[in-house]
């Protein structure tokens, strides 16, 4: 009877817990995926950063021992023979430099900066400073001068007359890291043997002839700062030029055509400031440029381009000075572009944008957003209605990837109308608006080397 009693109290607790006791329930629901932004892409080459310095990183090298007193002095008989050969073949020195080479001691001639030499701790000739010496002569050979200077970590010599071929064997120079050529009479394609010198941080090729293609593999130099700007470089820019590791890039006021690469976006965590104006450059703006969350100045000025701006520049949260100037853009102005946090001066005059939205138009009013010359109904200095339907009713315009113009790297930028409203709210209330004039301006390094030197 016992057995018989559990047996039936089991059954009916059974019934009611999973019958009546608790109504069925329906499996949730399912979840939509989370749209992750697209990983930042990973460069081609990995770089080890920091780079230890081979000599302190100083542009003016003291000597460890006394200037007069130098004692033993590394490949004195070599640097003295070539610092003569130099001497005599320069016809004009306005600045005196060669009358301070006599004697034996190189410590003490102008321009000449001695520390120990790591490997053989005695002191030696670590860096030339010609920067500013205007030397004249017809036989002022860079290369037969620098390639007896063994112990060499620095050569500056903007703004003089040094010419010839930079040789090979650049490379044997182990401890060169820094090397400024820049406003000289250098001539012919690219000095390919600059690219075995492979210790260079600092490459400033700036302001002299040379022309042709850029090799790729310069890209794929482990610098700094590498400034070829104001020469005559033609064709397409490298695909390779997201592996630059380099902080200030400057390719400026050159004959480079086609699109900016795509590989770019590479360069997201150390290109600090780039410059492509004033070259010939056509096609549409990659989104990847949106990735480049650590650059603080971008300018494309004075080219071919079209297009939109894409989304990704909303991303561009260090962004301080954006130049789209002169090019024929078009379409609506990102509103995540005008709400970046840094924007000090955005330039995008004398294209054909054709909306702003609230956030772009209190930066209009704060003058740090220019849109002159456009074809924004409503603002003052646009182009005219003639010019703007002239353009508009050419040939259907198109990019290639279209569909990447959305695409948005990072979280946290919106482009809403809620937003929107907010902005112009904010406004409504009397907001206190900075104006340029009463900010901090930047000062980026790439700027100043669009300046040519005094020869």
């Amino acid at each position: 009877m016992l057995p018989w009693f559990l047996s039936a109290l089991f059954v009916l607790s059974s019934f009611f817990s999973h019958g009546y006791a608790q109504p069925a329930q329906c499996p949730p629901a399912p979840r939509c995926p989370l749209i992750s932004p697209p990983p930042p892409p990973k460069p081609l080459i990995n770089f080890t950063r920091p780079r230890p310095p081979l000599y302190p990183p100083s542009l003016n090298l003291m000597p460890r021992q006394p200037r007069r007193n130098p004692g033993p002095l590394s490949n004195r008989a070599r640097i003295l023979f070539i610092t003569q050969e130099l001497k005599r073949n320069i016809t004009y020195d306005p600045n005196n430099y060669t009358h301070t080479w006599v004697g034996k001691n190189y410590c003490v001639f102008k321009g000449f900066y001695c520390d120990t030499v790591p490997d053989l701790n005695i002191t030696g000739l670590a860096g030339i400073v010609f920067n500013g010496a205007r030397f004249g002569g017809r036989f002022l050979n860079f290369y037969r001068f620098i390639r007896n200077l063994p112990d060499i970590a620095i050569f500056h010599a903007n703004s003089n007359n040094f010419s010839g071929v930079i040789n090979r064997n650049l490379n044997q120079l182990r401890y060169l890291y820094e090397l400024d050529l820049s406003n000289n009479k250098f001539l012919g394609g690219f000095p390919a043997s600059v690219l075995g010198a492979t210790n260079l941080t600092f490459v400033d090729l700036r302001f002299n002839t040379y022309a042709g293609t850029v090799p790729p593999r310069l890209f794929n130099m482990d610098t700094d700062v590498l400034f070829i700007n104001n020469n005559g470089f033609n064709k397409t820019i490298p695909a390779t030029l997201g592996n630059t590791p380099a902080l200030f890039l400057t390719l400026a006021n050159n004959k480079f055509t086609g699109p900016i690469p795509r590989s770019i976006g590479r360069a997201w965590n150390t290109l600090l400031e780039v410059l492509f104006l004033n070259n010939r450059l056509t096609g549409c703006l990659p989104f990847e440029i949106g990735y480049l969350n650590k650059t603080t100045v971008f300018d494309v000025g004075g080219n071919l381009l079209t297009g939109p701006i894409p989304q990704s520049f909303g991303c561009m949260t260090k962004l301080e000075l954006l130049n789209l100037a002169h090019n024929q853009f078009y379409g609506a102005i990102p509103e995540s572009l005008c709400r970046l946090p840094n924007a000090y001066n955005f330039s995008l005059s004398y294209n054909y944008f054709s909306q702003v939205g609230p956030a772009c138009r209190k930066r209009i009013r704060e003058k740090r957003l220019d849109v002159r010359r456009n074809c924004i109904t409503g603002l003052p200095q646009q182009k005219s209605a003639v010019e703007c339907s002239r353009f508009f009713s050419r040939n259907t315009r198109s990019c290639p990837r279209e569909n990447t113009f959305n695409i948005v790297p990072c979280t946290g930028v919106s482009n809403t109308a809620a937003a929107s409203l907010e902005e112009e709210e904010e406004d409504e209330e009397g907001v206190v608006l900075t104006t340029i004039d009463e900010m901090t301006p930047p000062s980026p390094k790439t700027y100043a080397a669009l300046a040519k030197p005094h020869h």
